[in-house]
């Protein structure tokens, strides 16, 4: 572990073996795990409260994507303006998006005007057979492989409340997206602060095939990242937390299990009580 920011160790940064049926996620350590990444034509929820992550997680993939296997990718962006994401990521991480967007090769498709929360009208309802169609059209036009819809909530918050509606929503707008069985979906959802959820309305999580979970977790005075894998239907895979951070050019870099970080954590304090043990010992006592 490092506690300067600094990488413990490296990754051999290399996904030169595609398997047919995986979509590698471009986080090295999670597409170990995942036996090369996402089941290809899957659907999956990537949760957690704002600011954890889930958006570089989507654009992670879509890049990766794009520029290491020719794939292309669509980015549903709800919550912001998609100039205001590709700008974020380019000052944040270096990431020039614009640059695969000229080629074709990841398409941004801003679909905030569609729904109350951003309309002038309240009354306003996204039919998620709708926003299927929307899809399916750019999905035939650009040969998309790779989907992201961040975040999923705006799609699903209308006019109605009622849970039953929610879930009778949320499982036709997943139906609609199981047709298109060649393109692997990233749905991030984020979860109010504070509270112990897996997604917004509770439901989307029993519809995905796999669920991430990125949280912040304090341990010691240490504040870190961690990554919960929490399902993978289908992928013999433990539910297991990683420790991440997010790095310059990297994105999303796994440093270790968090049972090992913990431990390191554990003997760093270790080593730190007893250099104060013998710093407070009082000098030239006695001996025995």
């Amino acid at each position: 572990m490092s506690h300067d920011g600094q990488v413990a160790y490296e990754y051999e940064y290399s996904y030169s073996q595609l398997y047919d049926n995986r979509a590698p996620t471009g986080v090295w350590y999670l597409d170990q795990l995942l036996q090369g990444g996402l089941r290809r034509g899957e659907i999956y929820l990537v949760a957690g409260e704002a600011g954890q992550g889930k958006t570089i997680f989507g654009l992670q993939f879509l890049k990766t994507g794009a520029e290491l296997y020719g794939e292309s990718g669509l980015y549903i962006t709800i919550d912001e303006p998609s100039d205001d994401v590709k700008r974020g990521v380019k000052e944040s991480l270096g990431w020039d998006l614009d640059a695969f967007e000229s080629q074709s090769k990841v398409i941004f498709v801003d679909l905030r005007t569609h729904f109350k929360i951003y309309a002038r009208e309240e009354k306003v309802v996204a039919d998620p057979r709708d926003i299927s169609k929307i899809i399916i059209e750019y999905v035939k036009k650009y040969g998309i492989k790779r989907l992201v819809i961040d975040p999923i909530a705006p799609l699903i918050i209308t006019s109605h409340s009622d849970v039953l509606w929610v879930r009778e929503y949320m499982r036709e707008l997943v139906f609609q997206l199981r047709k298109l069985k060649d393109v692997t979906t990233v749905l991030t959802s984020e979860i109010p602060t504070g509270e112990n959820k897996i997604s917004r309305f509770g439901v989307e999580e029993y519809l995905a095939s796999g669920v991430i979970k990125l949280e912040l977790m304090e341990y010691r005075g240490f504040v870190f990242r961690v990554m919960f894998v929490r399902k993978m239907r289908w992928i013999p895979v433990r539910p297991q937390k990683l420790v991440f951070e997010i790095y310059p050019q990297y994105g999303i870099y796994v440093l270790d299990r968090l049972e090992n970080f913990i431990k390191q954590i554990d003997a760093w304090y270790a080593g730190q009580q007893t250099q104060w043990e013998q710093a407070a010992a009082p000098y030239g006592a006695p001996a025995e």
